[in-house]
């Protein structure tokens, strides 16, 4: 399929997709978003790929919203509209529903509504480099997408506070302490951690995979015990287990 804001490569069991408007920082549109949606649920329905892969062209994982995508529109009680939150919300459920791992790999400046894209990711390896932030509160806007669910539960209420309070960027490499990121390399090595990390996951059960994540999905926001019920009593195809066992049990 052929896509005006978003770049899709196939690389073996990778389906790797690039926000590609470079000369905007690849910031978000309408149409970027329905591209990327469509680009998942690609990568999601080939049998050959096992990862996707998000990332951006140039300098920049994503700087957030475009805002000239909007126009002439008025942005009342800080909401950017149904023009942008409804195709955000389908991407954020996308990537969310997959049965395939989705990884971000933030290259650069990762802001606002990016930054809400990558909290829906199943894993982040960041540039040291890389810029992040949240800066809704900077533009006088709030956030639609996610962001204040899914980043205190990332990070802790305390530090998502003083992130979105402050509109302060951090690097890849707080990031990553703070638990936001997985892992923060150096830049010219990213390539390489991705590599590393896709031949870890895909030596294993995809289909194990795909349970993990449903599981992992539906108890985030629930009670131990609700979490334990729904571990327990779920049931899930995992046809490769004597295959993988086989070894072993001789």
């Amino acid at each position: 399929m052929a896509y005006e804001s978003v770049i899709y490569q196939k690389e073996q069991e990778i389906g790797r997709i690039i926000f590609n408007r470079p000369q905007a920082m690849n910031a978000i549109s309408p149409t970027m978003l329905k591209e990327l949606k469509e680009a998942v649920m690609e990568a999601a329905a080939d049998k050959d790929v096992k990862i996707i892969v998000l990332t951006g062209s140039g300098k920049a994982f994503c700087a957030g919203v475009d805002l000239k995508s909007l126009g002439d529109a008025k942005l009342v009680r800080g909401k950017v509209g149904d023009i942008l939150d409804i195709p955000a919300r389908a991407l954020v459920d996308t990537i969310r529903s997959v049965p395939k791992p989705v990884i971000a790999l933030v290259n650069g400046f990762c802001f606002t509504g990016a930054l809400e894209i990558m909290l829906a990711c199943d894993l982040v390896i960041a540039a040291e480099e890389a810029k992040i932030g949240d800066t809704h509160a900077k533009w006088g806007l709030r956030p639609t997408w996610g962001m204040s669910a899914r980043l205190p539960r990332r990070v802790g209420f305390l530090k998502a506070k003083e992130m979105s309070f402050t509109a302060d960027a951090i690097s890849g490499r707080e990031a990553e302490r703070i638990g936001l990121v997985n892992l923060a390399i150096p830049l010219e090595k990213l390539e390489e951690a991705l590599q590393t990390m896709v031949k870890k996951i895909t030596a294993n059960s995809p289909q194990s995979i795909m349970a993990y994540k449903q599981l992992y999905n539906n108890n985030e926001n629930m009670p131990l015990d609700k979490s334990l019920e729904l571990e327990f009593g779920s049931e899930f195809d995992i046809t490769d287990t004597e295959e993988r066992l086989g070894g072993f049990k001789k």
